[in-house]
């Protein structure tokens, strides 16, 4: 026993020495969160975008300096990064304390402080509505929670989410980068109800009912019933042709609340149209 004792002594001097050592290093600089492919969130589970399909969702929402990106679970924050880098002014928003530090640190690395922001925050309770375009890579349940507060974002607002789609609310385009597939919605202006047309010196009461950015319906015209078709919306933009007797009149125009107005085409003539919504929804 006596024998061991010196180096037992040695072995406690020794491991005294280790944990000083470690005391004396700077906070942090040996446990700097790292985050892992697969760690429990507050409702999903993190998995990265690839950079190429990131690249490809800001392609398809057509991402400017003009714009305002959100992007909802923000992660370690690539997508607002590389939204910035595009000039756009961007924001993260994150519930993972540690990957709203960590995505600030990454955004002073690529300086882009000044452009890319980040807090920490539940998707479903912070304000994010004065975007104009909106990223997530969400669960499709998720994603259709979110559907009526996205619905009620501004008409025109792009929405592009990695993977899930919002189940019967068809996307706008869809497109694959890295073996992963992305989805584009235009957030559609909300027409439905009964407007009165004037164009080519003719009156039209024209019921609109609308799905999302389809749209369907009828016209009157004279005393007459008239066929309505191929209805549309993107964004603020509407398009449909009514039927009067094998003369259609197509209609292009833009929706601003109760009152729309554009042109018209009935063969070769072209005239300009506006309308009143009479019964608002």
């Amino acid at each position: 026993m006596l024998k061991s004792a010196p180096r037992a002594f040695a072995a406690l001097l020794l491991a005294f020495s280790a944990a000083a050592f470690a005391q004396a290093q700077p906070a942090g600089k040996s446990q700097e969160y790292t985050p892992s492919v697969g760690q429990e969130g507050k409702d999903v589970i993190w998995v990265p975008t690839p950079n190429e399909l990131i690249a490809k969702m800001l392609d398809m929402a057509k991402v400017t300096p003009n714009d305002f990106v959100v992007d909802l679970g923000s992660g370690d924050g690539r997508t607002v990064i590389a939204a910035a880098k595009r000039g756009a002014k961007a924001l993260g928003i994150e519930y993972n304390p540690d990957m709203v530090e960590l995505s600030k640190k990454s955004a002073q690395k690529e300086g882009v402080t000044g452009k890319a922001n980040f807090v920490r925050g539940d998707i479903f309770e912070t304000d994010f509505t004065s975007a104009t375009v909106v990223t997530m890579y969400l669960l499709p349940n998720l994603n259709l929670k979110l559907r009526p507060k996205l619905l009620d974002m501004k008409p025109g607002t792009r929405l592009v989410s990695h993977a899930f789609t919002m189940d019967d609310w068809k996307p706008d385009q869809t497109a694959t980068a890295d073996g992963r597939t992305a989805y584009l919605w235009i957030v559609p202006a909300k027409v439905e109800g009964t407007w009165q047309v004037q164009a080519g010196g003719q009156t039209y009461a024209v019921t609109l009912s609308q799905k999302f950015q389809e749209l369907s319906g009828s016209a009157k015209a004279g005393g007459k019933d008239l066929a309505l078709r191929d209805g549309k919306l993107d964004g603020e933009n509407i398009a449909f042709v009514i039927d009067a007797g094998g003369a259609p009149r197509e209609f292009r125009g833009r929706v601003s609340g109760n009152s729309m107005n554009g042109m018209s085409r009935a063969g070769s003539t072209e005239s300009a149209w506006t309308a009143t919504r009479s019964a608002a929804r």
